[in-house]
């Protein structure tokens, strides 16, 4: 299945409210025909592609200042019917946002995603009066400090929520660094491959044995065969001390070298899975993800 779609509206499910930066990360992906629909968790977007109720999904699987978004690989983690169809890049540009009237000196509250907050330790750092709250969204936020209209109270989110909520923007550009970006993962019930030739990931879970040297036997026939990893990331699986490691390799497609690296990665691990393999992202204003 294609992840670019053209012609009638497309359903997308994305976790958070209309005006999250999700939102504007699926329009980015699946363009204007795209019908954005927001659900309230990771696993909720998941599931409901693993059930058909939408035909796709976007999630945010990791920012470059936060880190992992561990709720979006630990809800792939239990829907092995949902596979990994494509990537984008969004610059996020945090705001903080308050009803109209409010001001900096006045604010005692503000919340935001986790993820959110963590992209803006500095500011937060910097205004040790101001209490930052865990909200489940940044969107979410915004609409509830509209809702409530208490000008001691802001939210941590982006100029799309400012105007869908009528709030007015205190501070742009908040976070920690300029380019801050997150990646997001599209998801689907049918996997798909790039062309040949073309940049492209791969996106793996994998466990081992138990053993000595278990990983390293595992992440050998990557290096052997000159591929970059890009993503290694462990994950509880169930029963005490045993994890999921989630892998990420670039490479430019080819079959046969795809075909021979998972038999070897295959035969060094207890199980693999493979998520997805997509062509590479690339964020505006920076170079490629695989060279």
């Amino acid at each position: 299945m294609s992840t670019v779609m053209t012609g009638a509206r497309w359903r997308v499910a994305f976790q958070g409210e209309h005006g999250a930066f999700s939102e504007e990360a699926v329009r980015r992906h699946f363009g204007a025909d795209a019908d954005p629909e927001p659900l309230y968790s990771c696993d909720d977007v998941v599931r409901a592609v693993a059930r058909g109720s939408v035909p796709c999904g976007l999630l945010p699987v990791e920012n470059s200042l936060a880190g992992s978004v561990v709720a979006t690989y630990d809800a792939l983690l239990d829907a092995p019917g949902v596979y990994v169809t494509g990537e984008t890049l969004l610059p996020i540009h945090h705001c903080l946002l308050a009803p109209a009237g409010a001001r900096l000196g006045d604010l005692a509250l503000v919340e935001s995603h986790p993820v959110a907050l963590a992209q803006c330790r500095r500011w937060l750092a910097a205004h040790p009066a101001v209490e930052a709250r865990v909200a489940y969204d940044t969107a979410g936020a915004a609409r509830d400090v509209a809702a409530l209209g208490d000008r001691t109270r802001a939210a941590i989110a982006g100029s799309g929520a400012a105007e869908r909520f009528g709030l007015t923007v205190l501070a742009e550009n908040i976070e920690d660094r300029p380019d801050n970006i997150t990646r997001f993962y599209a998801i689907a019930r049918e996997a798909s491959l790039p062309g040949v030739g073309t940049p492209a990931k791969t996106a793996l879970i994998a466990t081992t044995p138990n053993v000595p040297g278990a990983l390293y036997h595992l992440l050998g026939p990557i290096a052997a065969a000159g591929l970059d990893l890009t993503k290694l990331e462990s994950r509880p699986a169930g029963e005490p001390w045993r994890y999921h490691f989630i892998l990420e390799l670039a490479h430019v497609m080819d079959h046969e070298l795809l075909a021979t690296l998972l038999g070897a990665l295959g035969a060094a691990a207890e199980s693999l899975r493979v998520l997805g393999t997509f062509a590479a992202g690339v964020a505006p204003g920076l170079t490629e993800v695989v060279s």
